[in-house]
């Protein structure tokens, strides 16, 4: 069972929103390859706001994850892609189906 999550969010700069999607989009096959990533989650909640949330059974995957190539990916693009830093934040999950 998943115990461990992240939740990050995203605000794209104005006229990058593209950009950030097709990132978002082009980054599922690294979270596939991801052994220790359960579940994963790229979301769009209006025009600039995006995010990730992803579900790991252990912290070990999580903190595989932050450090994982994902990660770095995004924040070698941060200064392109966003108009602020992202803000991720350490979920622990209660319960789940």
């Amino acid at each position: 069972m998943e115990k461990v999550a992240l939740l990050a969010w995203l605000q794209a700069k104005p006229g990058k929103e593209q950009e950030l999607s097709d990132f978002l989009k082009n980054a599922l096959p690294l979270a596939q390859a991801e052994t220790g990533t359960v579940s994963w989650y790229a979301w769009q909640i209006d025009d600039s706001v995006f995010g990730i949330f992803d579900t790991f059974e252990a912290e070990e995957g999580r903190e595989a994850h932050l450090s994982g190539p994902i990660a770095a990916a995004l924040m070698a693009n941060a200064d392109t892609l966003l108009a602020k830093p992202p803000v991720i934040e350490k979920l622990n999950i209660l319960a789940a189906k």
